[in-house]
């Protein structure tokens, strides 16, 4: 009985500090002040003072643009962000967020953190050392950050509704030609390293890195409309197509299913997205013609089609040199977070679109958005979707034969 009588004491004397500790916590947390709403601008002059000559960066001299180097956007469109986010980031508990003086930190600036440190891609603690906080504040602050813009910011990327569909679909035909598109999709991998107890074939790509695959559909603005990761990277593009929403959605009618085009002789193009020779052909995804001996007609096509699919490319570059987290090998990330962070980065991406903000000229990534990676092929060809194609094809070859005669008759 006595050993029992020893630990029956000693686990009162624990209980008796834990409430000691929980209640000088309590007390520490609620004597620290917040740093008042009218001083935001105070981080800024900090961290432009700070960080503007600081050795690396290429800073602009110009305040204005200076702000956009560091976060990717305007200081209006930094705003509107704060403003989504405010009422998560205000009533979630402090939990020890305060910087160097000892005050809570405001809501700007866990905003600035956590979009730092998605642009830079830099470590937690080259990204605290800037703002003068600690390495833990910018985890938590910038998962706090992820977890509320997911939440209150999912409008900046939906499927559009029947009257967006149709400018999107106008905004395709007048600066590109092709008539009913409604997008261009293509994929990405996002590198990582993985502990050796998670590390398995699937998550190995075709290079032999471990990446997740990022797949979005953009519109002609390079907005996403859709998009879809979790996935690894060991996956082909085809087959992470057909894992998609999209896929599913669209083969069951429900997405894709607009007004169709009847053309002259009868025919008809529904309508469609494009994408590269990594993908299959299908009734409403159009892939260019391959080979050598191509048509003359087949060869307008593919004219057409290229500038419409390089969108998605270029929709990624500015994606993953935007946010450089997604550029560089993320170093043991928790695979269930990550799909979070992606899904920040893409609407992040839509917001600055939809505010109509612009980017900093050099943020797109100098090359491919998938350096080193090869360009995979897909064989599978649906005969409707050859049909679909074909029809498409006539079409833009009788709309050039018109439109050369008109010039002709012009001069």
């Amino acid at each position: 009985m006595a050993p029992l009588q020893k630990k029956s004491s000693k686990t009162k004397r624990k209980k008796k500090k834990t409430k000691k500790f929980k209640k000088r916590s309590s007390k520490e947390v609620t004597l620290v002040p917040v740093e008042p709403r009218t001083g935001e601008t105070d981080w800024w002059d900090s961290f432009w003072h700070k960080n503007s000559t600081a050795p690396g960066y290429s800073v602009p001299t110009d305040e204005a643009e200076g702000f956009k180097y560091f976060f990717r956007m305007s200081q209006s469109t930094f705003e509107y962000i704060c403003s989504l986010v405010r009422e998560d980031l205000i009533s979630r508990p402090p939990s020890g967020l305060i910087n160097i003086e000892g005050r809570l930190l405001s809501v700007e600036k866990q905003v600035a953190i956590a979009l730092r440190r998605l642009a830079s891609g830099e470590s937690q603690v080259l990204v605290g050392a800037a703002f003068g906080v600690g390495q833990s504040t910018v985890s938590q602050v910038t998962w706090r950050f992820i977890e509320a813009l997911e939440e209150r910011a999912r409008h900046h990327l939906n499927w559009p509704d029947f009257d967006r569909m149709q400018e999107i679909k106008h905004g395709f035909e007048v600066s590109y030609g092709l008539p009913n598109c409604c997008g261009a999709v293509d994929a990405t991998h996002v590198m990582m390293t993985l502990p050796a107890v998670q590390t398995s074939d699937d998550w190995c790509d075709q290079e032999k890195n471990y990446s997740m695959l990022l797949q979005g559909i953009v519109d002609h603005e390079m907005r996403f409309i859709d998009m879809v990761t979790g996935l690894p990277g060991g996956m082909t593009y085809s087959r992470l197509l057909k894992c998609s929403t999209i896929f599913k959605l669209t083969e069951n009618g429900d997405r894709l299913n607009g007004n169709v085009r009847t053309l002259g002789g009868g025919d008809v193009i529904r309508e469609y997205i494009v994408g590269g020779h990594s993908y299959p052909l299908l009734p409403w995804l159009m892939t260019p013609y391959e080979g050598n001996s191509i048509s003359s007609a087949q060869s307008i096509f593919n004219h057409k089609h290229g500038p419409v699919r390089f969108l998605a490319v270029r929709a990624l570059s500015l994606l993953k040199g935007s946010w450089r987290i997604l550029s560089k090998v993320m170093w043991r990330p928790d695979k269930r977070k990550l799909p979070s962070i992606i899904l920040t980065c893409c609407l992040l991406h839509n917001i600055i679109i939809d505010c109509e903000d612009t980017l900093h000229p050099d943020v797109a990534l100098s090359g491919h958005h998938d350096s080193g990676y090869r360009e995979q092929h897909c064989k599978q060809v649906d005969p409707a979707g050859k049909a679909m194609r074909e029809n498409l094809c006539k079409h833009l070859q009788h709309a050039k034969q018109l439109h050369v005669h008109g010039s002709s008759d012009v001069l």
